[in-house]
């Protein structure tokens, strides 16, 4: 039997129609509560006399535990199911989010920080193995295009509508409001997904699912985890580091700033959704994934590094439309990665994979807002920033072009009962 035929059995079975949409809808609230502390931080900073230090520890320990917890979240994935999993992961990171809204001490907004990380970490693993298990493949580019699309409002959404609200409710009630509404997201998945997660709850587990050592073994595995890691390098330079380069280094006031930043996050928003579109009727028209995926992605890793460049030593109309032109590239990117992931480890691996290759990926938001901060300092500009980011950027298509041979689910070897 060959390997697609293997798979083919699993991928037919039938997903909720309210499942993609739903899950669409959680990464846009994933973004917006982990972004809240960003758009808060002026005033939080004022209201509990917080140093600059720490301000920068706060937003950088989500990624302390979001990181490993990706490990953790794809194993639960297929351990109790990824239904139950991702009910329990916005759940904790819903009141990590509601109960910063009522601390006053740095310690316990350092803990929420973590718990908010360890929550947030279910997202993607859990969005994957749903979409890889049931999905075939000239399918998973308009649904991961959907997870995309609410990655990308969800940034814009928090800084435009939860900065005005807290000019004038607050910060701590933002706070409030953000995560206990987040909660009620909870009441339409159980009732799509209750049958559903019953069901895969009392079936034994697939004996071909690979384990994370085997999924480790395999050069794709770090081919896929290093593409991630300088795709979101170059993305976190930019959503971490762009407001105060347009402000410092390009002269425009914050207002400008704010409607520049949300439309390139718009231009990313609507790229994403064309690039699940145009894959999904490139490979229906009879293009390989491998074909379609590596395309894609390394489309991406080009025009990202150019563009970056371009950012970089043009004038100020050359560098905004290179921070357009960026925006756009990075939606080539965002529904391809998971994508690949989602075929190479086929559904019975799909939340394990995803585990690791996010947990390789985002690596890139503890490294590339500390490297870019050292480089500013040092040089006193941006230059020489965004040459590190294109160069990180170019170099992951020496993993999606030649450390990844080809797109395709691979055959793992059966676990022995």
């Amino acid at each position: 039997m060959s390997v697609a035929a293997a798979v083919a059995p699993s991928k037919t079975e039938r997903i909720g129609a309210a499942v993609v949409p739903l899950l669409a809808v959680a990464v846009f609230i994933n973004y917006v509560d982990r972004g809240n502390l960003a758009t808060a931080a002026p005033l939080m900073k004022s209201e509990l006399n917080l140093t600059s230090t720490q301000i920068g520890l706060l937003l950088s320990a989500f990624f302390w535990t979001y990181v490993p917890a990706q490990l953790l979240a794809g194993w639960l994935a297929e351990k109790i199911n990824a239904y139950r999993t991702m009910a329990l992961g916005l759940a904790i990171w819903s009141v990590a989010t509601a109960a910063s809204g009522v601390v006053s001490s740095f310690a316990l907004l350092l803990g929420l920080r973590l718990l908010l990380g360890i929550g947030e970490s279910a997202a993607f693993p859990c969005s994957s193995k749903l979409i890889g298990q049931h999905l075939p493949n000239e399918k998973l580019g308009a649904a991961n295009g959907a997870i995309a699309v609410g990655l990308a409002l969800g940034p814009a959404f928090g800084t435009f509508f939860g900065g005005m609200l807290m000019a004038h409710v607050g910060w701590r009630n933002v706070f409030l409001v953000f995560g206990l509404a987040s909660l009620l997201w909870l009441v339409p998945w159980w009732a799509s997904t209750r049958r559903a997660s019953a069901r895969v709850a009392s079936e034994p587990r697939d004996p071909s699912a690979p384990t994370l050592f085997q999924i480790m073994r395999r050069r794709e595995a770090w081919g896929a985890g290093l593409g991630h890691f300088c795709n979101n390098f170059a993305f976190y330079f930019v959503i971490s580091w762009l407001p105060l380069y347009l402000v410092r280094s390009r002269g425009f006031s914050v207002e400008d700033m704010a409607v520049i930043g949300g439309l390139i996050y718009l231009v990313y928003a609507a790229s994403s959704w064309a690039t699940g579109w145009v894959s999904d009727r490139w490979m229906r028209g009879g293009a390989s994934a491998t074909l379609v995926r590596k395309t894609l992605l390394i489309a991406n890793s080009t025009i990202v590094a150019a563009s970056l460049v371009s950012a970089a030593f043009g004038d100020v109309a050359i560098s905004i439309a290179a921070l357009f032109c960026a925006g756009a590239a990075f939606g080539l990117a965002t529904p391809t990665i998971y994508a690949v992931g989602q075929t190479l480890a086929g559904p019975p691996g799909a939340g394990t994979w995803v585990g690791l290759q996010n947990c390789l990926g985002n690596s890139a938001g503890i490294i590339a807002p500390i490297v870019t901060g050292m480089v500013v300092d040092r040089t006193g500009q941006f230059i020489w920033a965004f040459v590190i980011a294109a160069a990180v950027a170019l170099t992951g298509a020496i993993g999606w072009g030649f450390i990844i041979r080809r797109v395709e689910p691979i055959a793992w070897t059966p676990r022995q009962a």
